[in-house]
Parts: C-alpha cells; structure tokens; sequence
C-alpha cells in the first residue's frame, strides 16, 4: 500500500518522466516575432508600391552544355534538364537595390544526353550559351518589354582551310569553365540582404565550418521533419519577404501562396526529409553564405542544396528542395538561414 508521501513523490517523478519525453522543438535564432500564422501579414506590411514597378528577366539559351547562373555570387537558377534550349528567369528577388550587378556562370559537360548520340565529356567546339536583359513593367502592361544588354560566350577564329574561319568556343576541351559580365539596374525599392555585412566564410577552417555547417543542418532538417511550422515560418521568412517585396505582390497573392507552401506541402502527410548524405561544401555572394551542396550526378538533384524532401504532390511523388542557405554575422557565432 502507497502511503500519501509516497504517491505524491510517485506523481511528481511520472511528471517529470512525461516532461522529458515531450518533444521540444529547436530554438530559431532569428525572426523571433514570425509565425506560421503571422508570416504573410508581415511580408505584406513590407511590400510597397510605385509608379514604376519593374520586373527584370534574364533570358537564356544553351546548346550541348549544363550551367548555373549567379547574381551577385547568389544563386539564380541552375539548368541541368535538358541539353538545349531557351527560356527566362526573374531576378528581381535577388537584386536589393538599383545599380551595378555582376551575372556568373558556371558551365559542365553534358556526359549523357537524351537530345545528342553522342557522349560529351568535355565541353565542345560548337558549345553555345547566350543571355539576354529586359524588363516588363507591371504599372505599364501593354508596354513592349524594354532590352538592354545581350552576352555570348567568348570564341575565337580559327581558320580551318585559306579564306575559310570558324568560330570556336573557347573553353572546348574543358571539364568546367566559368565567365561573367556587368549588367546596371534600376530599382524602386532599396534593401539590404540579410547577410550584407556576414562573416567571410572562406576564412574559417574548411574542416571547422563544415562541422558546425552540417550540425546546423541536422537542425534544420529536424524542424521541417517534425513539423515545427513556426520555426519554418522563422527560417523563411526573409527570403520570402526579399521575394514578394521585390515583386511588389499583393497581399491576397501571398497570403495564397503561403498557404499552399504550408497547407500542400510541409503539411502534407506525405512529407519526408531525405537524409542528408552526398554533400560538399560550396560559398556565394563573396564568401558571405554557405550550403551543402548535392555531390550527384543525377541531373534532378544537381544544383541543389542537402535539404530536400519528397512529398506528393500534383499527381505524384515530387522532390521539394528546401534551398537554406547560412551565414553568421560579423560579431556572432552561430549561424543564421537564408
């Protein structure tokens, strides 16, 4: 038989078993204020309008090569999908304010292709990438688009019989080759990313950083595994806002989409985090954030960070790649998400 004390010190032991078998969740250092409840809102406090709204396109066309695109050292878009074609990106998203802005590239071989016999695998005489700047205006719909600048990737002459050239690429024969050019934009709007003034990673020890990188990883991935819908609220909220303020959105539009991230996607009880394994570690923007990158040769999941999940989606299974990535601020420690 229990005597009182006894069961009051029996009680106070099974709260305590129960108290530290809850899960809790992680704690995010950034956003404190933002909720899956409240993100939206707050975005669209931030979102202005002008009498000038711009949006600006990067226009590309590829022929027997795969790239990625950077703006500013941040990453655009990567195209490993098919071995030619054409198409345009926005870049509003990641431009913080109007003047000079440097676009990058870097170029791979094709290896196998559905569109060429042939295996390439290195880049060819005949490579070809060209981009093209424009602008639509979102105040002045029937307005033509507005061009501004063009690029071709460097080629030299090469005479192949008398009174006979050819042009010719000139990083054929090479397993990677990179190039950039200027661009000059004008804006309405003026931010500062979050990582401007952020630590130079590069300067850490290599092994050090991917450490504490890869631990911040396993962090991340615990929060979208478990679910914790206001730390990823939190984790995303400043990519999101850098989004939908650069593209003077409504709030009815991000309200809609948000909802449909949460709702179809990190709700989703099909949602899975995939195990993070087959990385490397990369820099952009100078130095400034860091990811572990895919280390794969699969052409759906190049270019793509270590955090992704499976979920289904439209009909079936999709990959959602939760692009995060991380810098410390001058005067921290830890890291912070983007």
């Amino acid at each position: 038989m229990y005597t009182m004390k006894s069961l009051i010190i029996l009680s106070l032991l099974l709260i305590s078993i129960q108290s530290c078998s809850q899960k809790t969740e992680n704690m995010v250092n950034q956003n404190s204020t933002i909720t899956a409840d409240n993100i939206a809102d707050e975005i669209s406090k931030q979102v202005k309008h002008y009498p000038s709204e711009k949006i600006y396109t990067l226009g590309y066309s590829n022929d027997k090569c795969y790239f990625e695109m950077f703006v500013d050292g941040i990453k655009l878009t990567k195209a490993f999908n098919k071995a030619l074609g054409n198409t345009a990106v926005e870049i509003n998203h990641v431009l913080f304010n109007s003047g000079k802005h440097t676009i990058s590239y870097k170029m791979y071989p094709l290896g196998k292709s559905k569109e060429y016999e042939e295996v390439f695998n290195t880049l060819v005489e005949d490579t070809d990438l060209d981009f093209d700047l424009k602008s639509y205006d979102l105040k002045h719909e029937k307005a033509p688009d507005t061009d501004y600048t063009t690029y071709s990737l460097p080629k030299k002459k090469e005479e192949i019989v008398k009174g006979y050239t050819k042009e010719k690429f000139v990083g054929a024969g090479k397993t990677f080759y990179e190039g950039s050019f200027e661009i000059n934009i004008d804006v309405p709007y003026n931010s500062e990313a979050p990582f401007e003034n952020a630590m130079d990673l590069r300067k850490m020890n290599k092994n050090e950083l991917e450490a504490k990188l890869l631990k911040k990883y396993k962090e991340v991935w615990s929060i979208y595994q478990n679910k914790e819908y206001d730390n990823i609220a939190k984790l995303e909220y400043n990519s999101l806002k850098d989004l939908y303020v650069s593209t003077y959105e409504s709030p009815e539009v991000i309200a809609k989409n948000i909802n449909i991230l949460f709702t179809e996607m990190y709700k989703s009880p099909t949602f899975k985090m995939q195990p993070i394994e087959k990385y490397k570690l990369e820099f952009f923007a100078d130095g400034k954030l860091a990811a572990l990158m895919l280390d794969t040769d699969d052409n759906r999941l190049r270019g793509n960070t270590a955090l992704w999940a499976k979920v289904n989606y439209d009909g079936g299974t999709r990959g959602i790649f939760l692009n995060r990535y991380f810098y410390i601020p001058q005067g921290k420690t830890e890291f912070m998400a983007y």
